[in-house]
């Protein structure tokens, strides 16, 4: 969501592009740079810790996530609010300044506030209100406020959303046809029902969904080998999806060649279509991945996508490899496979780098991916990870950690609170709970 303005980089940050300003991520060392990573130990310190008011604020204002779409971080600095007592006027008036062109503005701040709601900090819709007459974000804040599921927060805006949002925004409010606030504006305005009305079985739906790149390109099951081969050369057609998997479900030889010979002059648009059809060759693609690691001639990403699935042993030193570089370049899209990897082949010789990916990377999503290789690799070691893990802010590493950690005085008061908490992930609350039955 937002980074606003510039900040100077101290010792020991680093750098990378957000939405539109620059994000400064500080040390991992420091109570800034943990509390933008979103780590569960900046959250246990935090309380004990003075002048870190300013910092969550910061973070909730520049949004220093890696990747906007699919990182956590709103739940996390809500609970800090909570936790440490703060207003939430720095919130607002961050929700009131001038994106300036940033389409990310902001919807961190939103989010922090619809959550503080969940947590009973009431106050916080008022704000939220605020922004869905007259701010910038006025849309983002409305769908919070329908999010929340109380007619009396959102009493009255039914007429703004009906006068702003045409048919594509309105399907796109009413994803949930349950939800009381719609039922309560659908009795007033026929738009709204009509929308409520497409969404329900049978009405039909036009909620706006990802584009696809391409058609699938119809069945091709008849086709022969060669007939696939040549209609996969032709990237600009919309079979070519089609052909490639066609090519993978009958485990054709030719597709490795294949690959080799397109990923390295690909643009993308059918990369992903081979890596998932050929990453169900199992062993079978073993040798050519192996090669393909080695010369890094255009065919790495598929060969770690293998190896991480099917790989044997004697691929550890590979994946570590890869790993390391990508934490020395902070490339943390790119350590996902070989953690997978090194994980399923409990691969002990990597648990040192496993811990300085764990605790350095800005790429929150990484983390469940890393306590998960950690379990499998050393469980001992994993259980201090496990811990922290139960404050971190995503909820698929509080999931993890809730299965993992050890049942201890103090675990056990967090997996009361995990159960208890409204604004938590229903996974992690159910995991939670089934911790405290045993």
């Amino acid at each position: 969501m937002s980074d606003e303005g510039k900040h100077l980089p101290g010792l020991g940050s680093s750098a990378h592009i957000g939405a539109v300003n620059e994000v400064v991520i500080e040390s991992a060392g420091t109570l800034h740079g943990q509390l933008q990573r979103g780590l569960g130990r900046a959250a246990r310190r935090a309380a004990a810790t003075t002048g870190v008011a300013e910092l969550v604020f910061d973070c909730i204002r520049r949004d220093p996530r890696w990747d906007r779409q699919v990182e956590s971080r709103a739940l996390y600095y809500a609970r800090l609010v909570v936790d440490l007592e703060l207003p939430v006027g720095p919130i607002a008036e961050h929700l009131r300044e001038p994106a300036g062109g940033d389409e990310w503005h902001g919807r961190l701040a939103v989010d922090v506030l619809a959550d503080l709601v969940r947590l009973s900090r009431r106050e916080a819709a008022g704000p939220l209100r605020e922004c869905a007459e007259d701010g910038e974000q006025w849309f983002e804040a409305v769908d919070a406020l329908v999010g929340l599921r109380d007619p009396e927060l959102a009493e009255g805006l039914d007429g703004l959303v009906v006068a702003r949002c045409d048919d594509g925004d309105l399907d796109w409010l009413v994803a949930d046809p349950d939800n009381p606030v719609l039922r309560a504006w659908a009795g007033r305005r026929p738009q709204i029902a009509a929308a409520l009305g497409r969404r329900r079985p049978g009405g039909g739906t036009g909620v706006p969904r990802p584009r696809r790149q391409g058609r699938t390109g119809g069945d091709r099951s008849a086709s022969s080998e060669s007939e696939l081969l040549d209609l996969a050369r032709r990237p600009d057609d919309d079979g070519a999806v089609a052909a490639i998997f066609e090519l993978g479900r009958r485990r054709t030889p030719a597709l490795l060649d294949l690959a080799e010979e397109l990923l390295p002059q690909s643009d993308g648009r059918w990369g992903g279509a081979l890596c998932r059809a050929l990453r169900e060759y199992g062993s079978e693609a073993l040798p050519r991945a192996r090669a393909w690691a080695r010369a890094h001639a255009g065919c790495e990403a598929l060969a770690l996508c293998i190896l991480s699935r099917h790989g044997t042993h004697q691929d550890i030193p590979i994946l570590m490899g890869e790993l390391e570089a990508a934490v020395t370049r902070e490339a943390w899209g790119a350590a996902a496979s070989p953690v997978e990897g090194l994980g399923r082949l409990r691969a002990g010789e990597a648990v040192p780098l496993l811990k300085k990916t764990w605790t350095d990377s800005s790429y929150s999503y990484l983390r469940p991916r890393v306590l998960t290789a950690l379990t499998r690799t050393a469980p001992h070691t994993a259980e201090t990870y496990a811990v922290e893990a139960l404050w971190d802010c995503e909820d698929d590493t509080r999931r993890v950690a809730v299965s993992s950690a050890p049942f201890t005085d103090d675990t056990r008061l967090r997996f009361h609170r995990l159960h208890s908490d409204p604004a938590e992930e229903p996974q992690v609350r159910a995991a939670a709970s089934d911790r405290l039955m045993f």
